[in-house]
């Protein structure tokens, strides 16, 4: 749904330009104005550094195919064949200099170029305002308006944070049940949502040409390393096979991580608790038989894992009391 969204708003932009590219050529008085709604339709794009990016390189291919193709009409002369050299040399040379999306907004300048048959001063300043307007006013439309990508991305980091909450309740469950068959399924879900999120980031980064907002990009990138984490986990709880009073006591902390991973900021809890059983395992009697010391070893090295997922969620959440004081420091502000 929100791909067709996406898609009538760029027809709708695409539209607009090329109404815009036209009226305006059609008002410079320049022969062929419906050429500037072809530049223009061309410039569209998807986000507003693309958008630059694309016409940048769209602009300077073309000023390089007028060159090439100026060059060949006026030593061989405005024929057929002579077009065809043109994309036999022209288009390797703006694609080796770096233009390679411009080969078919350079082909429209020089095609007009070839129709007009004379090598003016008047005809190339022409199509050298023809490029300024159709490009232009694709560029115009494109940064006057994107669709907002807040709200999707929003929506898309709870559908994470949800899976995340469920994976960690399925391993309580696990650690509680050793023969506790779960489908996975979730495993599935939040590495493509993840996938999902971060492609919309990075869009919304693109829209933003001048100090673009990168928490969005952290935030993914850190579930993208945490979901790396988990499934080391899983590997380690697949080799728990039996119960113990250890797995009830890392199961609770499993638990306490469910309800954390909703939260926006860094609450520290499980940490604390981890920190609690990682001692009273050092206090406990060691494993009597082979069976208890395998899933001893796997429940600690859990906990060795566990430690290290959170320390990513240390690293890139903001801490609840940090969080706290920047409120408090708004606050104060308004105040004053």
């Amino acid at each position: 749904m929100k791909r067709g969204t996406d898609m009538g708003f760029r027809i709708i932009k695409t539209a607009a330009a090329t109404l815009l590219a036209v009226l305006l050529a059609s008002a410079a008085q320049i022969s062929g104005a419906q050429s500037a709604g072809l530049l223009a339709i061309l410039g569209v794009e998807t986000t507003r550094k693309r958008s630059l990016r694309t016409i940048t390189a769209r602009f300077l291919a073309s000023l390089v195919g007028l060159l090439v193709g100026c060059t060949l009409f006026a030593l061989l002369g405005f024929h057929y064949p002579v077009l065809a050299l043109f994309v036999l040399l022209g288009f390797p040379l703006i694609v080796k200099s770096g233009y390679k999306e411009g080969n078919v907004t350079s082909s429209v300048s020089v095609f007009r170029i070839f129709g007009q048959g004379n090598l003016h001063l008047h005809t190339l300043y022409q199509q050298v305002l023809l490029l300024i307007i159709g490009l232009g006013s694709a560029g115009l439309v494109n940064l006057i308006y994107m669709p907002g990508t807040g709200g999707l991305i929003s929506g898309i980091r709870k559908e994470v944070d949800g899976y995340f909450s469920i994976i960690f309740r399925q391993m309580a469950h696990t650690l509680r049940d050793p023969g506790y068959v779960w489908d996975g399924q979730e495993l599935i879900g939040v590495s493509a949502t993840i996938q999902r999120g971060l492609t919309a980031a990075n869009r919304e980064m693109e829209n933003h040409v001048i100090h673009p907002d990168e928490a969005w990009n952290v935030y993914f990138y850190m579930r993208k390393e945490q979901f790396e984490s988990i499934q080391n986990m899983m590997q380690l709880l697949s080799q728990v096979y039996q119960h113990l009073p250890h797995g009830d006591m890392v199961a609770d902390l499993f638990d306490q991580l469910s309800e954390d991973v909703l939260a926006e900021s860094y609450t520290g809890r499980t940490e604390k608790l981890l920190e609690g059983v990682e001692n009273e395992f050092s206090q406990m009697d060691l494993p009597q038989t082979r069976e208890e010391f395998e899933v001893r070893s796997a429940i600690l090295q859990l906990c060795r894992e566990l430690a290290l997922y959170l320390k990513i969620a240390k690293r890139h959440k903001v801490p609840v009391q940090v969080k706290a004081d920047k409120q408090l420091f708004r606050m104060g502000r308004r105040d004053s």
